[in-house]
This record gives structure tokens, C-alpha cells and sequence, in this order.
């Protein structure tokens, strides 16, 4: 198994939730994080334009199985790239096991 973490734009959040379903990812869990990053977003505020630092995304978690590693990374890569600086990253780690609360079942079909 799987653990894929996207770090991706707010904006692009929607296509990408959509696209993950189409493939087959009903599950992932999401959050809105604040970073640093080479991104420099501008702000207006009053008519005066101003830039800061501090990037706001969303962060996903996701566990696959290791066959469903590719199609995931492809689909976020695919519906979240804008070509510009700041379409984020992804991260991939293995996951060694894996338990179903309700039923204490453990291992790969826990994911289904």
C-alpha cells in the first residue's frame, strides 16, 4: 500500500476531487494548509497591491494499493497542473499495514 500526500492550489481542488472519483479514489481525506513556497502570490487590498509569503493550498491524503499508485499520481498531476510555479507537490510513502475499525480486519482489501 500506498500513502500519496498532494500539496495542491485551492482553485484546483474541485477538478481534482472529480477526476480522483472518475478513476476509481472514493476516499482520501483533505485539509487547508498555509506554506512557504517559490510562489510569490500578489493581493489587492484597498487598491494597493501587495505580495506575502505565505501560500494557502490543500493538502490530500490518500492510501492505494500499490496497483493503484500510478493512476492516482497521474490523475492528480493531470487535473491539477497549471504550467505555472506553485501547481504543488506530491509526496509517496509506503504504508505497512492497514485495519478496518469497524470490523478489525487488517490488510490491503481494507482499502475497498
Amino acid at each position: 500500500m500506498k500513502k500519496i500526500e498532494a500539496i495542491i492550489r485551492k482553485s484546483k481542488y474541485s477538478a481534482v476531487r472529480d477526476a480522483l472519483h472518475e478513476v476509481g479514489v472514493n476516499f482520501f481525506s483533505y485539509w487547508d494548509v498555509t506554506g512557504l513556497g517559490n510562489e510569490k502570490e500578489g493581493h489587492v487590498y484597498r487598491g494597493v497591491s501587495y505580495s506575502t509569503s505565505d501560500i494557502q493550498r490543500r493538502h490530500l491524503a490518500i492510501v492505494v494499493n500499490d496497483d493503484f499508485e500510478a493512476i492516482t499520481i497521474k490523475t492528480i498531476i493531470d487535473s491539477a497542473a497549471t504550467g505555472e510555479v506553485g501547481d504543488g507537490k506530491i509526496f509517496v510513502s509506503d504504508v505497512t499495514e492497514c485495519y478496518r475499525i469497524r470490523t478489525g480486519e487488517k490488510g490491503a482489501d481494507t482499502l475497498k
